[in-house]
């Protein structure tokens, strides 16, 4: 009964996939970029584990020194925003952008916030793995059709987009800070030390878990729209310098190149 509670959990996970991969069909580049996508937020679990390792140590070391005397609530703030949010969002951020250098193609601010949502919708199917092994049927459908990798991923890649659209960089700080802040909080939210003070403060994580199907929903508005809106589907020239060569017979010619 388990194995069938968890993979009616990751259906919706796996659609949101397939759904955005086949947005654009007869684009092959765009349908490569997708599948290059999937593959890193598949595999981005496995550095997560040196990251979050490396964290720890460091906030171990505070412990025992700089925060000794740091109430226990503080230690736990530190381990869920740093050693679990930051690393997590991190590490998706890293792939994105690699992935954003690697393929040289004429992306659309659609394109670049599918790609993100795709890494994020892969890495949280992978982290679900873990987190079912002993977990109720009750919390693995909650996390299945909440799905907060999904929405800051939705963020994160809006942002960027944005970021490339305009050129203001501070967007590109967005892209990063805020699911980093939403991550973290909600994990936080969470925790046996913030409950303990008071049962109502459980009322945060539900929040948080409510505040996660909205970005779902304003994530299949933005598609949706992104198909009449052309701000959403022009290049983002922003992305490409052009260098001017000239061929044999003297004509000058650009390529594209990744700034």
């Amino acid at each position: 009964m388990s194995l069938l509670i968890f993979i009616v959990s990751i259906i919706p996970g796996v659609l949101i996939i397939l759904w955005l991969m086949r947005r654009r069909k007869e684009d092959e580049p765009y349908k490569k970029s997708c599948r290059s996508a999937l593959v890193r937020g598949l595999i981005a679990v496995l550095p997560i584990v040196g990251a979050s390792a490396v964290f720890f140590l460091v906030t171990g070391v505070l412990k025992l020194t700089v925060l000794r005397d740091v109430p226990v609530l503080i230690h736990r703030a530190i381990y869920t925003f740093i050693v679990l949010a930051f690393a997590e969002e991190l590490v998706k951020y890293l792939a994105f952008r690699l992935l954003l250098k690697k393929n040289y193609n004429d992306y659309t601010w659609a394109d670049v916030t599918a790609f993100m949502v795709i890494i994020g919708t892969a890495f949280g199917l992978v982290e679900d793995i873990p987190y079912a092994i002993g977990a109720s049927p009750a919390i693995m459908l909650v996390r299945g059709f909440t799905m907060g990798h999904v929405g800051y991923a939705f963020v994160m890649g809006w942002f960027y987009g944005k970021k490339l659209h305009t050129g203001k960089n501070i967007y590109g700080i967005l892209a990063f800070l805020l699911p980093f802040l939403l991550h973290g909080l909600y994990d936080f939210s969470l925790s046996e030390e913030l409950l303990e003070i008071n049962d109502n403060l459980a009322a945060i994580g539900i929040t948080l878990a409510v505040f996660d199907i909205v970005l779902l929903v304003l994530m299949i508005r933005f598609f949706l729209r992104a198909r009449k809106r052309a701000c959403y589907n022009e290049a983002l020239r922003s992305l490409f310098t052009k260098t001017e060569t000239l061929d044999e017979s003297g004509i000058s010619g650009g390529t594209p190149r990744l700034e």
